[in-house]
């Protein structure tokens, strides 16, 4: 059973991060853009106007997917409990891929917002 409570506290990271990081991302964003902390692709590190927005765009739907991403990470481990540590491993394992797959893809629609948003130079568009 202790590797079942390691897989759930595991598994629990991902939601947990993205609704504290996004929470952070969206109302406190690195006053200097750097290359250390924060959202940091090329778009989004032209200018401060840039940077603000790529982190409150991000940080709002980081925070709002580790909501949704929460309960079903409970759900579907909860009939796992007890199981053998191979069917808590392989159902651990598909969730931190999901999970994973979720965080990095969730980038593309910021990405895209920033694009539709700025032009090349980091000027707003009209």
């Amino acid at each position: 059973m202790w590797f079942w409570w390691f897989m759930f506290v595991c598994n629990m990271m991902y939601s947990i991060l993205m609704i504290v990081a996004g929470w952070f991302m969206w109302k406190h964003c690195p006053k200097k853009i750097n290359s250390v902390v924060g959202y940091r692709t090329k778009r989004s590190m032209i200018n401060v106007d840039t940077w603000q927005f790529a982190h409150e765009n991000c940080g709002k739907r980081w925070w709002i997917i580790g909501w949704i991403m929460l309960i079903p990470t409970i759900l579907i481990q909860i009939p796992f409990y007890g199981k053998g540590e191979d069917g808590v491993g392989i159902i651990g394992l598909v969730i931190c891929v999901v999970e994973c797959t979720i965080l990095i893809v969730s980038i593309l629609p910021t990405e895209k917002a920033l694009k539709e948003t700025f032009t090349e130079e980091g000027v707003r568009k009209k």
